[in-house]
């Protein structure tokens, strides 16, 4: 099987693995996210301050909304009141019955009082209507005389004695003349004339009224709102700068915790490896030496079943031996300080043999001197973690573990025909003393190696780590 075959899904004859259990990406490019990231104090000032530049923003727009609609309300109410008050007060005393009639006498003298009383820079038109649509006056002249069909409200207004007030439609054909004012409040209510005929007194204001009157809201709306904000940055910032260095700070030392706790773990390792290597094991090499000596010396005597049972004893010694071996390597690898990494993977398989686990190893020499020692301590311990998963969860009978060159990076693979698992829940929320997997991911995303799994329940397990050339 060449490496390419390998290197693609997981459609080859490894053990217990079927073609159909996709790659999951555990670390690297496409996972760089999952280890925690430090908290860092400016980052989240920042985006509380982001936060509240997106709250004024937001009280901003509703606020100029709010203002501009409780602006047109009172510039509509104010207009209503100010023509109501020239209706009682100025119009009304002046019309006069020939003003119907369209005497120019008449009309002549309305339009004075008008001119000169009514109309300003805040009103800047006046029409007088008959309840059959007829202007009988206008400042504008060319309306004079001409009739428009009134509307419901009109209508309405003069079978009733009351105000109305309303944004002009300038579309009307009777509003063509007021195009050139811009948008424009229109505000009307009945008056009388001394024989007691119905006319409508409608008035026109400029909207920039509502316009004024929307800025002064808001500038006062605007100023507290504002200010309270502010206020309240300037109360929050120191506060959350010191709560985010604490947890900052414990950050830090939780993590120097978790180093020290893997020293000392590796240190342990080391010291309980060197203890046994330099006490049981010779002791034991020892003991073996001379029961086997016995053992010759009974059978050369004429003392067979002595000398069987010295043989048999001695086996038993080295058998132990072994374990006691494959335990040290288990525990600390000194094949891989003095020796190197391919040794060192053979001890670990060595181990997995004495446990009755088949094991085909296949090494590159050449990929594993392309390594760093980082990066051999990098491989070396991902092979341990996966080779014990397979030995101590898998029930594994046969592991197969290959390493290669491929492309710009060195490749570990290693397949077992064990149990297998689904990885979402492990990797999602692990049970108490179960964080291997996470383990394993943490350490090859830190190294910045991609570590990739294949798995299934009862499919088997497949691991593959490819380590990037320095």
């Amino acid at each position: 099987m060449t490496q390419a075959d390998r290197a693609g899904t997981t459609g080859d004859s490894d053990p217990g693995v079927p073609a159909r259990v996709p790659w999951l990406r555990l670390s690297g490019t496409a996972a760089r996210t999952a280890p925690e990231r430090p908290v860092r104090p400016r980052r989240v000032v920042i985006q509380v301050i982001a936060g509240i530049v997106v709250v004024l923003i937001g009280v901003t727009v509703a606020g100029a909304f709010a203002s501009r609609r409780v602006a047109e309300r009172e510039a509509v109410t104010d207009a209503a009141h100010t023509t109501d008050l020239i209706a009682r007060h100025v119009v009304q005393p002046a019309i006069t019955n020939g003003l119907v009639s369209d005497d120019p006498t008449a009309l002549h003298a309305f339009d004075r009082v008008i001119r000169r009383q009514v109309l300003s820079s805040s009103l800047v038109r006046v029409k007088l209507w008959t309840a059959a649509g007829r202007i009988v006056y206008s400042d504008q002249p060319r309306l004079i005389g001409q009739t428009f069909p009134l509307g419901s409200q009109d209508l309405a207004a003069l079978s009733g004695p009351a105000v109305h007030a309303e944004v002009s439609d300038l579309q009307r054909p009777e509003n063509r003349y007021e195009r050139g004012f811009g948008k424009l409040l229109e505000v009307y209510r009945p008056v009388w004339t001394p024989s007691g005929q119905p006319l409508l007194f409608e008035t026109y204001s400029p909207y920039k009224l509502v316009t004024q009157r929307t800025g002064e809201l808001w500038r006062g709306f605007a100023g507290i709102t504002i200010s309270s904000l502010l206020i309240l940055v300037a109360l929050l910032v120191p506060v959350l700068w010191r709560l985010l260095n604490r947890v900052s700070r414990a950050q830090t030392q939780r993590e120097v915790l978790l180093q020290r706790a893997v020293d000392a773990s590796a240190e342990e390792r080391q010291r309980i490896a060197g203890t046994l290597h330099d006490g049981p094991v010779q002791e034991l090499a020892a003991t073996s030496f001379t029961v086997a000596g016995a053992a010759e010396n009974a059978a050369g005597s004429g003392q067979p079943e002595l000398a069987e049972k010295l043989t048999t004893a001695a086996g038993a010694v080295r058998a132990s031996i072994r374990g006691l071996r494959s335990l040290l390597v288990d525990i600390y690898p000194p094949s891989l300080t003095t020796a190197g990494l391919a040794p060192a993977l053979t001890d670990l398989t060595e181990v997995l043999a004495a446990r009755s686990i088949a094991t085909h190893l296949s090494l590159d020499e050449d990929a594993a001197a392309r390594l760093t020692p980082d990066q051999q301590q990098l491989v070396f311990r991902i092979a341990r973690e996966c080779l014990r998963n397979a030995a101590r969860h898998a029930s594994a009978r046969n592991v197969d573990v290959r390493l290669f060159r491929q492309g710009p990076a060195t490749v570990l693979e290693i397949s077992d025909d064990g149990t297998g698992f689904d990885p979402a829940p492990v990797l999602g929320n692990p049970e108490d003393g179960h964080f291997g997997l996470r383990i394993l991911t943490d350490v090859a995303a830190d190294a910045g190696a991609d570590l990739l799994l294949a798995t299934a329940p009862g499919a088997g397990c497949r691991w593959r780590l490819e380590v990037p050339d320095p």
